[in-house]
């Protein structure tokens, strides 16, 4: 039991080392970003069971895009330190994969036959470019 102990103390410490480093330390962003990641990983692959089938390649082909959101912000604070101590670009680019994650969430309840709210599912089509008037697709009047 000591040795789990040992081994559980040295992960704790290697992960704090990692997201000091890598995030400039753990904030309530990166928390509710990783609750996003996490919640879309799941409703994703519940909505992929449910509707196309569960397939491997496609599964680690989505951990991969999730790892990659943790590297872009780990670059958005790696030029925070290189224009100042603040983490302006790190929570920015937090705050767009936070929007990228809430939209796919909604989407993946979409599939699954939730019931989503009308101004919900239009605020949805809008911001991935489907929805709303011609100008909001830059065409001319």
């Amino acid at each position: 039991m000591d040795r789990l102990d040992l081994v559980f103390k040295w992960f704790t410490a290697a992960g704090s080392t990692a997201a000091a480093y890598f995030f400039g330390g753990w904030s309530g962003v990166l928390g509710v970003l990783l609750v996003f990641v996490i919640f879309d990983y799941i409703t994703g692959c519940v909505a992929a069971g449910a509707t196309v089938g569960l397939k491997s390649k496609v599964g680690m082909i989505g951990i991969a895009r999730k790892v990659f959101i943790f590297a872009m912000v780990a670059v958005g604070h790696l030029v925070d330190g290189v224009l100042g101590d603040s983490h302006l670009f790190r929570d920015t680019v937090a705050y767009f994969y936070m929007a990228n994650e809430l939209l796919s969430i909604i989407e993946n309840g979409g599939r699954l036959g939730a019931p989503i709210p009308p101004v919900i599912r239009q605020a949805v089509e809008v911001l991935k470019g489907k929805g709303g008037n011609d100008n909001d697709k830059g065409a001319d009047k």
